[in-house]
């Protein structure tokens, strides 16, 4: 019995852990679909869109060097890691009126893995 726990927790866990996303397939998905608009990292900042450093658990609309639209000001929305993969699957469900002009990921795998890269990005 004491395996079957011991096996059924490992199994657990390793799901856990590929749900997670992987950050190096995410990174290089997020430099060909994201890219051309965000920038993420050292010396990153606004341009087409916001940069995204720190994006988890910031208010939507809230970077100083971009220019929001007034739906995503006042969306009351706080980029937590479900309210971003939502958003990354369909954009205007989660803030209707934003000008961002994205026809979303359907792939909960791409968006995990995008996912993992911004949480590498994150404050320590």
């Amino acid at each position: 019995m004491k395996y079957v726990l011991l096996t059924l927790a490992l199994l657990l866990n390793t799901a856990s852990a590929c749900a997670a996303g992987d950050a190096e397939a995410g990174g290089k998905l997020f430099t060909k679909t994201c890219g051309g608009c965000h920038s993420i990292g050292e010396g990153a900042r606004g341009g087409f869109g916001p940069e995204l450093n720190g994006i988890i658990g910031r208010p939507a609309g809230t970077t100083a060097d971009y220019q929001y639209s007034d739906a995503m000001k006042n969306s009351g929305v706080v980029w937590t890691r479900d309210k971003l993969a939502a958003y990354i699957e369909a954009p205007k469900k989660v803030v209707s009126g934003t000008r961002m002009i994205f026809w979303g990921i359907s792939d909960p795998e791409k968006i995990d893995n995008i996912l993992a890269y911004l949480e590498t990005f994150q404050p320590k």
